[in-house]
């Protein structure tokens, strides 16, 4: 029965497996799990630090038994958190390009010569999809033209080639296959992929990035089995960067039931109601709603077309001055207009 908010949160996991929902952001499962066990999850180490316009979150999974708890691999998540950018603020987008730019430099060690490839995954013709094509078509690009480079940021410019590969409803091609020739013939030293992630909340849409160093399952958050892109099957490091651009309609019914069972808790007439409701049977109830597409319908805002374009602009900054540290923010809307 539901008793307590914390068996609440204990049947959360359970109704995202029975749905066959991934939670793409480690610092949600990690919120969760942590919840369910009423302290932290041994092997993970959580540091957290403030800026004037956004918050970061660094969950670093470290042992076999947390990477098990969590379901995700080991290694560092960086999760950047904004919620002035859903409002356009000009002056949070300019601080949460620096900490993305700085963030994601914290995570590899290249020589100023390396070469980088950075490939946008998603759907170019599916809006919440586009985050990843937006990116490349922002990027700065220079691996043809690092020879020319302007004698002002010469050791400063590293040579960067980028790809946006389609998915496979267009290409007939598994993306990792597309990816895998491409870092074979120009054998990078790096991969920097980014692509669309599904929230487990609506206030992380467009206002949440992450940062990881341990690659990623194109498609994994809306039901997608697709090959892994990471370092063992690219054999090269692999650091991944993703914003959540939908939610799966059945976590927010789920979280629409839990806030329902709380006013139902709170209220003494209709406490026995509360301790009355089984979790199976708001499942059932939740699965009869979202019939046929259960597990599978997701949730976007209206104005997806804006905060794709907005959001692709402060990825693809921040991966720029991250691999060229010679150029400044204005430096590089200079060059790439």
């Amino acid at each position: 029965m539901f008793r307590n908010r914390e068996m609440i949160i204990t049947l959360k996991l359970d109704f995202f497996k029975t749905l066959g929902v991934n939670i793409d952001l480690a610092v949600e499962a990690h919120d969760i799990i942590r919840g369910e066990i009423g302290k932290e999850i041994p092997g993970v180490v959580v540091d957290r630090e403030k800026y004037e316009n956004s918050s970061v979150t660094i969950v670093k999974i470290v042992e076999e038994q947390a990477e098990q708890m969590m379901g995700k691999p080991r290694g560092t998540y960086i999760t950047i958190d904004a919620p002035s950018l859903r409002n356009n603020n000009r002056l949070s987008q300019k601080e949460v390009v620096e900490v993305l730019a700085d963030k994601l430099a914290s995570l590899f060690d290249l020589p100023e010569k390396a070469e980088v490839l950075v490939v946008g995954l998603g759907n170019w013709h599916a809006t919440p999809d586009a985050l990843g094509p937006r990116v490349i078509d922002q990027s700065m690009v220079t691996r043809h033209l690092h020879k020319y480079t302007p004698e002002e940021l010469k050791g400063g410019m590293r040579s960067v080639s980028a790809i946006a590969p389609g998915v496979l409803g267009i290409t007939g091609i598994e993306t990792a296959e597309i990816i895998k020739g491409v870092v074979e013939k120009i054998k990078p030293e790096l991969l920097i992929v980014v692509d669309s992630l599904a929230a487990g909340s609506v206030d992380r849409i467009a206002t949440t990035i992450q940062i990881a160093d341990t690659g990623i399952s194109p498609g994994s958050g809306i039901g997608g089995n697709r090959a892994g892109i990471n370092r063992d099957s690219m054999g090269v490091p692999v650091i991944a960067i993703g914003i959540p651009t939908v939610v799966n309609a059945a976590v927010i019914a789920n979280v629409t039931v839990e806030h329902f069972l709380e006013q139902l808790k709170e209220k003494p007439m209709l406490s026995q109601i509360y301790k009355n409701l089984r979790p199976d049977f708001m499942q059932q109830v939740i699965d009869e709603v979202l019939q046929p597409f259960t597990g599978n319908l997701m949730v976007t805002p209206k104005e997806i077309d804006t905060l794709i374009l907005d959001t692709s602009k402060i990825v693809a900054g921040g991966i720029s001055l991250a691999l060229h540290p010679a150029i400044t923010l204005e430096e590089y809307n200079l060059y790439l207009n």
